[in-house]
């Protein structure tokens, strides 16, 4: 740690061991402040959010009233944003996949055209409220379907390498009104549909099978942990130099400047990876140790992502912002009622998923198993619900968010 005085503020330097432990204090800070108070749990705010969130308004105050300010070593959060999207590939079993049959393909088709235009809403907007573009991308898909995980991504991304400061800001605060906005609207919605059309609760035909829960010979010990590391940073590295050669011969083509991020890269090595292992059994891996490890990685990860966020750098964007979330929670009320809910049976299962789409359309998975726990609670189970939407709301959608923000991102500049 280092004390200076920069632009007449005192400024505190931390090194990386510093930062580090602060983000997973404010990690642990989080949860103890969720488990204390029921409207965060009601909506499924992640605890980093909260201590992170919380720490950086304090950092803005102190910042804006020039009493002091905190600068930090933010380089482990790159490899673990890594780790993390390399955890959500291997979970990508298409065994499980083939399971949700016509109805999982159709939810999902219709889940990546909420993202495009999401992005198209976006991006509308700002161009009409005149602000960058590339901010409509940041409250588009990016932190819409994305989440705060896919906010800090690709807020990384489009400040680091496409030089648009602000970008991080302006995704974190779009995905935490997203978060809230998909709790409060999916229960009223599907509740909506379940009345009108007078849908009751039936027996599923679909059994969901816990495939990512097998036994592994490896222990819970070090000897465990170690295997399965092993497998997750090879991916890792593999995925690294794809996305470094793909980003590189592009450019030697001269179709200009594409970039391919390490972590999309790593994701779809460990799609590869899954897929191979399950059909030929060459590493007997432990689903539990890699969910575990996804979680530790996301943790701290959003947790370091922000506490450092620059709040103040929204001060200018506020205005347009909050009309483009707006019209992003406007337009997915109308298309899950008007459209998901048609295409996707007219029934109750329907009716559910939609509870679920509005969950993790605009906030995460989490808020849809919420809003459909929510629902099933009152009227009646349903199998069907439940193995589609966490299935494409935490993998599948990935696959075709991840290319459809990069296409967009790489057009605008």
């Amino acid at each position: 740690m280092q004390f200076d005085i920069i632009e007449g503020i005192n400024t505190l330097s931390l090194d990386l061991i510093a930062t580090l432990a602060l983000s997973v204090l404010l990690l642990m800070l989080g949860y103890a402040i969720r488990g204390r108070i029921k409207f965060l749990q009601k909506f499924c705010i992640p605890a980093p959010v909260i201590g992170g969130l919380l720490f950086s308004i304090i950092v803005f105050i102190l910042r804006q009233n020039k009493v002091a300010y905190i600068q930090m070593d933010t380089v482990l959060q790159t490899p673990l944003m890594i780790m993390f999207f390399t955890t959500v590939g291997i979970t990508g079993s298409f065994k499980v996949i083939k399971k949700g049959g016509k109805i999982l393909i159709i939810y999902w088709a219709l889940t990546s055209l909420l993202a495009v235009i999401q992005n198209f809403i976006g991006i509308s907007i700002a161009k009409l409220t005149d602000i960058n573009p590339m901010f409509g991308i940041m409250a588009g898909s990016v932190s819409m379907i994305g989440g705060h995980g896919g906010a800090a991504a690709f807020g990384e991304t489009a400040e680091k390498v496409m030089g648009v400061s602000g970008s991080t800001a302006v995704a974190m605060a779009a995905a935490t009104f997203g978060l809230i906005s998909g709790s409060l609207i999916g229960g009223p919605i599907a509740r909506f549909l379940i009345e009108k059309h007078k849908l009751k609760a039936r027996d599923s035909e679909i059994v969901l099978e816990e495939t990512t829960k097998e036994e592994s010979k490896y222990p819970m010990d070090y000897t465990g942990i170690m295997f399965n590391l092993t497998i997750i940073v090879t991916i890792m590295v593999i995925g690294s130099i794809i996305s470094n050669a793909f980003t590189s011969f592009i450019k030697s083509i001269g179709l200009g400047e594409i970039v391919l991020p390490a972590y999309v890269g790593a994701m779809f090595v460990a799609i590869i990876f899954r897929n191979i292992n399950d059909k030929f059994h060459w590493f007997d891996l432990d689903y539990n140790i890699i969910d575990i490890m996804g979680d530790v990685s996301l943790g701290i990860f959003l947790s370091m992502a922000l506490m450092t966020l620059k709040l103040w750098e929204l001060i200018g964007v506020a205005g347009p912002m909050f009309i483009i979330l707006f019209a992003q929670v406007l337009f997915i009320s109308f298309y899950t009622i008007f459209i998901v809910f048609r295409l996707c049976g007219k029934d109750y299962d329907a009716a559910v998923m939609v509870s679920g789409m509005c969950g993790h359309g605009l906030g995460a998975t989490p808020n849809a198993m919420a809003n459909m726990n929510s629902v099933t609670s009152n009227y009646g189970y349903s199998a069907k619900a439940f193995l589609i939407v966490p299935l494409v709301g935490s993998f599948l959608v990935d696959m075709v968010n991840i290319p459809n923000v990069l296409t967009f991102m790489n057009l605008i500049m």
